[in-house]
């Protein structure tokens, strides 16, 4: 009952962050999100430094984080516009120039994972800014929204219809607990969250909507077998301990590291 407790409160409040962060101003959404986007990575580098030779340091791995999200939010929203990058650029140069005087045992497995810490974990938050300011620099903080409530709404209904009826293993090798019952639920419990947000902004149409929600669905299930990959291949059952009964932050954004650059790309054409 304990851990229930404690799972239910932080859950709530790791809600509650989110979604107010998002509605309340697009600079609050910047700090919070920059702060997770960060943690994200150096729970990446964390885990994967797990490995024989492998030791990138984490925190210059979250700092890159940080200034890829920042960066990319001042460009979408049209503050500063392109040159802000070749910050973000010198600062990976430096990051991977320091592996010369560090004298670690395998440079190259650092700099590979820095590199791949940044890719699959930075730039999918940083991209989030992109989705926030998809038309003409406003700030949308709705269907930013959107992404996330319908992540919510498909784990919702893929736990309920997976308890329930699940029968068929959807990836056992990788995902014992998940199965095709559950992924249809949850595939059917999204399409009534882009019916919703459908009558919320109308100027996506439901078929677009529909589209949104079936993506979200289908990526967000393959974010998440990419995390379940990761943390079996090293052997760990959560990516931190960052928020009670839940895991780490990679845990509760693992679906949104695929789902938003394939979103970005569909709005784009949308817009």
């Amino acid at each position: 009952m304990n851990n229930f407790i404690k799972r239910t409160l932080s859950g709530a409040l790791f809600v509650a962050i989110i979604i107010g962060s998002i509605l309340i101003d697009s600079k609050l959404f910047a700090g919070v999100f920059a702060i997770v986007a960060a943690l994200s990575v150096r729970e990446f580098h964390i885990i994967t430094n797990r490995q024989t030779d492998v030791n990138t340091n984490s925190w210059l791995g979250a700092i890159g984080g940080v200034l890829l999200f920042i960066t990319s939010y001042l460009h979408a929203s049209n503050t500063i516009t392109y040159p802000i990058f070749s910050i973000y650029g010198l600062y990976v140069v430096i990051a991977l120039l320091s592996e010369l005087y560090l004298k670690k045992k395998n440079p190259i497995h650092n700099w590979a994972y820095f590199i791949l810490g940044q890719v699959i974990i930075a730039l999918p938050f940083s991209l989030l800014n992109f989705i926030s300011f998809i038309d003409d620099n406003s700030y949308k903080p709705l269907i930013l929204l959107a992404v996330f409530i319908t992540i919510w709404v498909n784990d919702t209904g893929a736990y309920l219809f997976g308890i329930t009826l699940g029968k068929h293993r959807l990836f056992e090798r990788i995902s014992p607990k998940k199965s095709w019952e559950g992924f249809f639920g949850g595939a059917l419990a999204a399409l009534v969250s882009g019916y919703v947000f459908s009558l919320i902004i109308p100027e996506i149409t439901l078929i677009q909507w529909l589209i949104f929600s079936e993506i979200i669905v289908v990526f967000g299930t393959f974010g998440d077998l990419n995390e379940s990959l990761l943390k079996r291949t090293l052997q760990v059952k959560d990516s931190g301990n960052a928020i009670p009964g839940h895991g780490g932050f990679l845990d509760r954004f693992d679906s949104m590291l695929l789902a938003a650059p394939v979103i970005f790309i569909y709005l784009s054409f949308i817009f």
